[in-house]
């Protein structure tokens, strides 16, 4: 099979006599900025350059982040097979080979010769970003899109990943200083740019890496299955003779039960035909089985899906919402069984939508939080605290996530009360350190679709987490640990205002004029000999 027009790892390209000044945005936290703007001076003479692309090709010890994407989020494994268009030095392919996932790759440099073929899923990692010439950039997508059964993903560099350096204007791209071409996307740009070649919806998976899928229900399945909270199997509370003998089909029966909040279709549950030969139906078991664990948990296991549906059916109408006839099977059922139909879950879903525009709104959900740290001008809370939020304030996230994809090191959100903005920050070792150091932030607006990032990972002197204890809900594992170093250090009165960026040198002059130092989550007697 032709490998199609991206053949070569470099090309020859000819340098345009344009403006004397350019625009570059690179990364600069130190200037409490996202990005800081430098005009540098183009090259303004007619000169043959050879772009060396196959210099951009990096040796990674581990994945690289779109397939890191797709592991995480079930969508590759030994089922399926996977095609790496433009694989580099083809580390991807030696890591999944080693987990027996069939897969194989081609690129003009590494592996020129290999056969080029279709596959299940396609890779086109980090190669739109280093092809200068427009039209090839266009044909090694589309190329890439052909060879796919089922799903493309595509990753390229994004703007906020720019070098903190000077660099030439170049194209529609810059020139480095290695004689490769980079074309630096915003979040927004890359997917309009996929969405307009491909006449297809491109999902974010990360920063720079998207998914586009060739099956709608398979898509739709995807999307929903991002919203769909993880719930325990309620507990039996009472020892019951029928129970205990059928225990083999009704264990399973309450599995699906709590997968979906509902009484299973008979294509969802493999036992069915069995229960209705013991029971007679499958309501008649569903009684025995409230019976044991009472009805109320089961209750409440329909209500979170009703939120799910709902949190699931207003992020689809992003794009244009699809029919019902394309949902899948199983998504066609909840919205008959929780909502009634589907004009009145997309209405009850589209006046969700609309209240996320309204600040008042979110400043009463973000009052209403019954888990998170509620400061003047946002609510602050743990990811693991996300899904116990009201599903306003969870589609209100939902479309930052459905813009920026998701951010696998940020472990806290800060959902702004008033602005539109949602910030996603990472602080390494929660749960191991009492005040963990910050190490990167990202802010995405919603009214600008824009992205910024702020990375604190070089700082000497970062700024520290406290009260960690309010960002978690008061049954997580560590919120009692905590707590009760939050209650000692409010009551010594070194406890910092919600929200406050006490910087790492501050809180050690704390320490030491009191006299005392951090043993894991607690304050002790500093030791005169220390």
């Amino acid at each position: 099979m032709d490998a199609g027009p991206f053949t070569t790892s470099s090309s020859h390209a000819k340098l345009a006599r344009i403006s004397p000044f350019a625009v570059v945005y690179t990364s600069s936290p130190q200037l409490a900025t996202s990005h800081s703007v430098r005009r540098i001076p183009f090259v303004t003479e007619d000169m043959p350059l050879k772009i060396e692309r196959h210099r951009t090709a990096i040796k990674r010890p581990s994945f690289s982040l779109p397939v890191k994407c797709m592991l995480r989020d079930g969508l590759l494994d030994k089922s399926k097979t996977l095609f790496d268009y433009g694989c580099g030095h083809g580390r991807d392919l030696d890591l999944l080979e080693s987990m027996e996932v069939k897969c194989a790759g081609w690129d003009p440099t590494f592996r020129p010769t290999a056969e080029v073929k279709r596959a299940e899923i396609v890779n086109l990692s980090y190669v739109l970003n280093v092809i200068e010439d427009i039209s090839e950039r266009s044909q090694a997508l589309r190329r890439a899109w052909s060879l796919c059964d089922g799903l493309l993903t595509v990753a390229a560099q994004i703007e906020f990943a720019a070098p903190d350096k000077e660099q030439a204007k170049f194209g529609d791209g810059v020139l480095t200083s290695r004689q490769t071409f980079q074309k630096y996307y915003t979040q927004h740009e890359l997917r309009l740019y996929l969405e307009s070649e491909l006449g297809e919806d491109a999902i974010s998976a990360a920063p720079g890496v998207f998914y586009i899928f060739k099956d709608e229900k398979a898509k739709q399945q995807f999307i929903a299955s991002r919203y769909h909270r993880r719930i325990l199997v309620p507990r039996r509370r009472i020892s019951e003779v029928l129970f205990e003998e059928n225990q083999d089909v009704l264990e399973p029966f309450m599995d699906c039960l709590t997968q979906y909040g509902r009484i299973p279709a008979a294509e969802e549950l493999e036992q069915t035909e069995e229960i209705i030969a013991r029971f007679g139906s499958l309501n008649r078991a569903f009684k025995l089985i409230q019976k044991v664990t009472d009805a109320s948990p089961w209750e409440e296991i329909a209500q979170k899906r009703t939120e799910d549906l709902l949190v699931y059916l207003a992020l689809s109408r992003f794009k244009k919402r699809p029919q019902l006839q394309q949902l899948p099977v199983t998504i066609q059922h909840d919205v008959k069984a929780f909502l009634g139909g589907y004009k009145i879950a997309c209405g009850r879903a589209d006046a969700l939508l609309f209240r996320v525009g309204d600040p008042d709104a979110i400043d009463k959900a973000c009052q209403r939080a019954t888990t998170g740290q509620l400061v003047d001008n946002a609510l602050i809370l743990h990811r693991s605290s996300l899904d116990c939020l009201e599903p306003l304030l969870r589609i209100y996230e939902g479309c930052a996530r459905a813009l920026v994809g998701e951010i696998d090191e940020a472990n806290v959100i800060k959902l702004h009360r008033f602005s539109g903005k949602v910030s996603y920050v990472a602080y390494p070792d929660f749960d191991k350190l009492p005040h963990p150091p910050l190490r990167q932030r990202i802010k995405v607006s919603l009214p600008t679709l824009s992205i910024d990032f702020f990375d604190y990972s070089n700082w000497q002197d970062p700024p520290l987490l406290f009260r960690k204890d309010e960002l978690l809900q008061i049954d997580h594992p560590k919120a009692k640990l905590f707590r009760s170093l939050t209650k000692q250090e409010a009551k010594l009165g070194l406890l910092p205002a919600p929200d406050a960026r006490e910087l790492e040198s501050v809180w050690a002059m704390r320490l030491q004029k009191a006299e005392l130092s951090m043993r894991g989550h607690r304050l002790v007697k500093k030791r005169h000999s220390d």
